[in-house]
């Protein structure tokens, strides 16, 4: 099946690891020119220089998306260096879970910046780059959590949650711009965080997917690339009659749909 991505333009936020790595590496495959951003410069520009060895069209800009500065920088650098904007992935944040009485609110704040109002900024920057080009895609990560918090889930759930309802606002409003606005909810994914967990556990990474998975109904954790499937299916032309969704790629573990 023919995608239709084939000369979009496409920005990841979080391009460097994970979820965000493995769905440039799709649309890049996909015909797309990709732009990947992350704060660590090192594994980003390994990234796109994996999509560029491949035939691919990629460029690294290392930016902090929780900062105004480098959001606006990120998505100028993006049309400039492109010509034009047409797909947007909001994949930065990491897990932060915690007891509720123990979370300063620096790291609330921090949660939200992060997770929450970067994906506001980034969508804003981009609005009227998609606007340009009659329509185009915005697609937020966010989390089951956020559907359904658990005990001891601040402040990652309530951020995801917001990232829910934005989701559903932005895709009310910008309907008629043909901007289609959606979002998938994740469970457990391997990526370098999971990690950087096992270390910290002293476990082998196998072990401990082995030991999350226990958890999952599909008794595994997923892989990025699963995660990226439905992720460059909503930044299609298949998607087109698809907007203010919200997408569980979790492998059943969430509670509700």
């Amino acid at each position: 099946m023919d995608l239709g991505l084939t000369g979009k333009v496409a920005l990841i936020t979080g391009g460097s690891d994970g979820i965000g790595k493995a769905t440039a590496l799709q649309l890049a495959a996909e015909g797309a020119h990709v732009v990947i951003a992350a704060r660590r410069e090192a594994p980003l520009k390994a990234v796109a220089e994996e999509i560029n060895a491949a035939g691919g069209s990629a460029l690294a800009v290392v930016a902090d998306v929780t900062l105004p500065a480098d959001v606006e920088r990120l998505v100028s650098a993006a049309v400039a260096y492109f010509g034009r904007l047409d797909i947007v992935v909001n994949n930065a944040g990491t897990s932060s879970a915690k007891a509720f009485e123990t979370v300063s609110d620096e790291v609330w704040q921090e949660d939200l910046d992060l997770k929450l109002f970067a994906a506001i900024r980034v969508s804003r920057a981009a609005l009227p780059h998609l606007r340009a080009q009659g329509g185009g895609r915005i697609i937020n990560l966010t989390t089951v959590g956020g559907k359904q918090p658990a005990a001891r889930s601040v402040p990652t759930s309530v951020s995801r949650a917001a990232g829910i309802a934005l989701t559903k606002a932005l895709s009310k409003e910008y309907a008629a711009d043909k901007i289609l606005v959606n979002t998938v909810c994740v469970g457990l994914f391997k990526s370098g965080q999971q990690l950087r967990a096992a270390e910290r556990q002293q476990l082998s990474a196998e072990a401990h997917y082995a030991k999350l998975g226990q958890n999952v109904p599909l008794g595994r954790v997923g892989e990025a690339s699963e995660a990226a499937n439905v992720i460059v299916f909503l930044a299609s032309a298949a998607a087109s009659y698809v907007t203010g969704a919200s997408i569980n790629v979790d492998g059943g573990s969430s509670g509700v749909v």
